[in-house]
């Protein structure tokens, strides 16, 4: 039988072969756009995030970039996670895994609420690969941030 651990590095890995939202969508008028590169190991992430007619509500996210598989999987399960989701509720999954990812592994993510994206859990260990998990993230907020 497989442990926790290993099926959170599989999961990482078919997300990061097989991107989800992967490929810019057209900009308009409710789309926010973000570019952020880790300059340590050259990650990149272009994340476009596109809100409801009332700028309420997450309606599309698409993405492109290049990178280790922590940041690719992690935009990869972003997408997953937050398309749909009420505005306040995207800021608060946001703060929620940048605190985790900060924790040092004393904050794991509740599987519940943060689905595939809990894998990332482990990577708060360390300290060197959370800037690659949190790219997507910061690229969301910023995108987001240009909505309102």
């Amino acid at each position: 039988m497989m442990s926790l651990e290993s099926l959170y590095q599989e999961l990482i890995l078919d997300h990061s072969k097989r991107p989800h939202g992967f490929g810019l969508a057209e900009a308009d008028d409710h789309t926010g756009t973000s570019y952020q590169r880790n300059p340590i190991c050259g990650d990149e992430v272009t994340l476009r995030v596109r809100v409801s007619d009332d700028g309420q509500t997450i309606r599309d996210v698409t993405w492109e970039g290049q990178g280790c598989s922590i940041s690719q999987a992690s935009a990869s399960m972003l997408v997953d996670l937050i398309d749909g989701v009420p505005r306040e509720k995207a800021a608060e999954l946001i703060d929620g895994f940048r605190e985790a990812l900060r924790s040092r592994g004393t904050i794991e993510l509740d599987e519940d609420v943060y689905e595939d994206a809990a894998a990332l859990s482990g990577v708060s260990k360390f300290s060197a690969r959370v800037k690659c998990a949190m790219l997507a993230w910061v690229a969301l907020e910023e995108g987001l941030a240009q909505t309102a």
